[in-house]
């Protein structure tokens, strides 16, 4: 078997794009680590990208391994079901430009407890904000890890799962530690048009298939036909519901994690940082949008593609549910295009995982190291970036640790939605709170942040998928764990007074809204 894929063309030119973006993505890490030097190169890309940069750059961190291979698959297994991550993580983006974007740029600096510690004490809420946002991103970071795990062992044969994953996290690494957020944020532009150039030919190759004809690609998924677990086979509607939903719960809450989790994931909300003002960070917020939107869309053709043309026995046997997108593409374009979606694919995983790795570290070494243990005050000059880029080796390793535990059977847009879910009870609650309600207290916002992280991850625990006895009988714990994170900020805040958070309110909403003060608060 590997013999035969050794001799394989499509497999050596595979390999070589995939050679070739490595290569191109660590020239880029070279340049940007002369000019990484000091905080704001380092955290914030010394706050010079544009609009439209940033917006491509915002969907390359958004667009992650979850999208484009772990959408693809859940689609081509369950259809309808699985259609419904694409519409989730797509109207999730509306979350974020109606609510946080503009009054995170222009009242943090670096990361999300920036915000916070505007009108509250900084160290307790920066304490526990560090602590959620380093959970947060590992969780995401592992699905990453096994997309890139299975990818790799397709790419590049001989080689192990776990090889493959440590591999990447090297390199992730590399391109965090050195290159910084200047780095991070041009290997997702690259990564974004690329994604979009190879999702686009995918779709017009599967709906080529079909003539062109919606109506006829339609009717192709009413009778799909796989082997069941017991040998038989089975046919079944694609464009019906509860394939993977068998309890209705179990969507209402996976639809809550994905469309409130993404206004509160570190790796997009730092993304706003990088700009020189709101105005900018406005226009790159229209520009993602179109990107983004555009890209759900085009899962439809992409996935159910997998499912008419290939069929999910086919999947099963050539990757499972990861590799639906590449092997149909396979099977469309030839060995040339699989590696070329293969590539991209690779491409947008070590986007997002140095988007997730730079989010965890800046936020520990600025909010943490900096804020909590030295009172705001650097030791020695660039500490804080060298603490930074020591804790993304931490980061990288525990994420590299766990993915090889989990194994590459798991979905990565399963593991995804945990990490939303997480997102959305912790995060969400005590920015919402923040920015909107007076009367919020230090005290609401750590219980707020402690109580969502907790329960979500104790639900997560002692459900069906962790437990063979489940305790919870929902596969995502959003629909609980979200209100108990509100419920904990809300009681917190009625626990204590805090008249100074009070006073401060109405100046974060006038910076908030309108960005005065913003800039001379960002050049500090």
């Amino acid at each position: 078997m590997i013999a035969e894929a050794l001799a394989s063309a499509g497999d050596k030119t595979a390999l070589f794009m995939f050679l070739a973006f490595v290569a191109a993505t660590l020239v880029i890490t070279y340049f940007s680590a002369r000019k990484s030097t000091g905080a704001s190169a380092y955290f914030a890309a010394g706050r010079r990208i544009t609009g439209w940069q940033n917006g491509l750059a915002v969907a390359g961190d958004y667009m992650s391994a979850a999208s484009f291979l772990g959408i693809a698959g859940m689609i081509a297994f369950n259809g309808y079901d699985g259609f419904m991550y694409s519409v989730g993580f797509l109207v999730a983006y509306l979350t974020v430009l109606f609510v946080v974007a503009e009054p995170l740029r222009n009242a943090g600096k670096y990361t999300m407890a920036d915000v916070l510690a505007y009108r509250l004490k900084p160290r307790p809420v920066r304490a526990a904000a560090s602590l959620s946002t380093l959970t947060v991103s590992v969780f995401y970071m592992i699905a990453q890890m096994v997309g890139a795990g299975t990818l790799v062992r397709q790419l590049i044969p001989g080689v192990s799962y776990e090889v493959a994953v440590i591999g990447v996290g090297i390199l992730m690494v590399i391109y965090v530690v050195f290159g910084g957020m200047l780095a991070t944020t041009w290997v997702q532009i690259i990564k974004a048009i690329l994604l979009m150039s190879g999702s686009v030919f995918l779709s017009i190759l599967v709906l080529n298939k079909f003539g062109f004809d919606l109506g006829k690609f339609f009717q192709s998924l009413t009778a799909i036909s796989s082997t069941a677990a017991n040998g038989e086979t089975v046919t079944r509607n694609f464009l019906t519901p509860g394939l993977l939903f068998k309890n209705p719960w179990d969507q209402i809450s996976l639809g809550m994690a994905l469309v409130f989790g993404t206004a509160g994931l570190p790796h997009i909300l730092i993304r706003f940082y990088t700009v020189p003002d709101a105005k900018t960070a406005r226009a790159s917020v229209v520009w993602a949008m179109l990107i983004i939107g555009l890209f759900y869309i085009m899962t439809t053709f992409f996935g159910f593609g997998a499912a008419s043309l290939l069929g999910p026995d086919y999947l099963k046997a050539h990757g499972g549910t990861n590799m639906a997108a590449p092997q149909l593409a396979r099977a469309l374009g030839g060995e040339v295009f699989f590696a070329f979606i293969s590539a991209v694919a690779f491409a947008t995983i070590l986007a997002v995982v140095a988007g997730l790795t730079i989010s965890a570290s800046t936020s520990f070494a600025h909010d943490f190291f900096t804020n909590v243990l030295h009172h705001g005050k650097e030791h020695r000059p660039g500490e804080e970036v060298k603490v930074a880029r020591i804790t993304a080796f931490v980061v990288g390793a525990a994420s590299i640790g766990i993915a090889i535990l989990l194994g590459p059977s798991v979905n990565v847009a399963f593991l995804v939605g945990l990490a939303f879910a997480v997102a959305a009870s912790a995060n969400l609650p005590v920015i919402v709170f923040s920015i909107f309600w007076k009367r919020f207290t230090t005290t609401g916002a750590v219980c707020g942040l402690l109580v969502g992280l907790v329960s979500s991850i104790l639900l997560i625990l002692v459900s069906p998928d962790f437990l063979k006895e489940a305790w919870f009988p929902l596969k995502n714990p959003a629909i609980v764990s979200i209100p108990l994170g509100f419920l904990g900020a809300f009681l917190g805040t009625f626990l204590s007074r805090e008249p100074s958070a009070e006073k401060l309110f109405a100046e974060l909403k006038v910076r908030g809204n309108t960005g005065l003060g913003a800039e001379k608060a960002s050049s500090h």
